[in-house]
């Protein structure tokens, strides 16, 4: 074989792999990615926003939020790009191992390695201003795991039989229980979102789903009835049914918050102007009470804005479970708009007043190492089930 020959190969072989991966870029849910981009960006500037002010009269750099923001939004949108990139059919040879991973770090919380803070023994502290939530991590190990007990019916069955179901409810036990120990109440219940979910789409009789929610309100009728409640726990809920009831005290979060978001009129005070925002008036204003910045400052239309925007995120999300090329893909898929809208629905809520207070952070706007990693994680597995919606790809 002469030179020519071997020249004219090499550069059909390159242009071949080109072709494959201009190919795999335009099968990209193009509409999710830049989706995700807007409320990466629009995040950002409010993270920037709720504190710069508290910085500067720290004395600090009043950039160092929004540095770590950018840095943590760099390296997770490159973990949503590696998942992508994987074929989430392989995810089950490696499902125990996330799994196995997931209970270790849960477990390591609760060890002298585990940190509290906001009353929540959730983290690990690794230094320089970095701390790791496992629990963050646990969500996505749970939501493979269902789908791989519940995505694989045995022979002569349409949905998961009673064997699976129960298998599946032991397992997603194991890391809830070892979450509620920290305690942590808010990703308990979006682990109960999750498993309600996908059961609901894995065709499982529907006895299970009634059985699981009237065991749930069972059980949360005991726990008030024997005062298993921790005491900052049950003055959230009491806060939640009557905030000027405390309002110095329990309420104080959840009057605070509504003052911020009715203050924003229709169009806000302008972004970086918001008054409660600058005065700090409203605690975690740049994790779990995000939204009462962009209440304030954008107005009602800016923060519909973002909801629409997470809206677009969850449709499609839903979009790509029904086209996926299994059951499996089914149920990854819904288990992150799962995951996904409960959390944002209790965001949202607890800053307006639907919904008790909990430490969940807005998905893609709030700023935190841990939920952002696995947010774009999130987003990775809705990826990589979209590109490969047909079944050789």
């Amino acid at each position: 074989m002469n030179e020519a020959n071997v020249g004219s190969i090499g550069g059909y072989r390159d242009r071949v792999l080109w072709q494959s991966r201009v190919a795999g870029l335009r099968r990209l849910d193009w509409t999710l990615c830049l989706t995700v981009l807007a409320l990466s960006l629009i995040g950002a500037l409010l993270v920037r926003s709720a504190t710069f002010q508290l910085m500067t009269e720290q004395g600090k750099d009043p950039e160092s939020f929004l540095k770590r923001h950018i840095l943590n939004l760099i390296i997770g949108f490159v973990l949503g790009g590696v998942v992508t990139v994987l074929d989430y059919r392989l995810l089950r040879a490696y499902v125990p191992i996330l799994y196995g991973l997931a209970c270790v770090g849960l477990v390591a919380v609760l060890t002298p390695l585990g940190s509290t803070i906001n009353g929540s023994h959730s983290w690990i502290v690794i230094g320089g201003g970095f701390q790791v939530q496992p629990s963050e991590f646990a969500k996505v190990g749970l939501v493979v795991l269902l789908a791989m007990i519940l995505g694989e019916p045995r022979d002569g069955e349409i949905g998961p039989g009673r064997r699976d179901v129960l298998l599946a409810l032991a397992l997603a036990g194991v890391p809830a229980a070892l979450i509620m120990l920290q305690p942590d109440l808010g990703t308990t219940l979006v682990f109960t979102a999750v498993v309600l979910g996908m059961l609901a789409v894995s065709g499982a009789r529907k006895r299970w789903l009634v059985g699981l929610v009237g065991g749930g309100v069972a059980a949360g009728f005991a726990v008030w009835f024997f005062g298993l409640l921790k005491p900052y726990q049950l003055a959230r809920f009491t806060a939640f049914m009557d905030p000027s009831a405390d309002p110095r005290g329990a309420g104080y979060n959840a009057q605070q918050a509504r003052i911020a978001i009715g203050s924003g009129g229709a169009f806000g005070k302008g972004l970086f102007n918001g008054e409660q925002t600058g005065g700090h008036f409203v605690p975690e204003q740049q994790t779990d009470f995000i939204f009462t910045v962009a209440g304030e400052e954008l107005g009602f239309v800016g923060a519909a804005v973002i909801i629409v925007l997470l809206g677009v995120v969850l449709w499609r999300g839903l979009r790509i479970a029904t086209q996926a090329a299994d059951l499996f893909g089914t149920l990854v898929a819904t288990g992150a708009v799962c995951w996904l809208a409960f959390q944002t629905f209790e965001n949202v809520g607890m800053t307006i007043g639907i919904m008790p207070i909990t430490g969940l952070p807005l998905p893609f706007v709030s700023y935190g190492g841990s939920a952002t990693f696995a947010n774009m994680i999130a987003f990775g597995l809705l990826q990589a089930v979209h590109v490969r919606r047909r079944p050789f790809d």
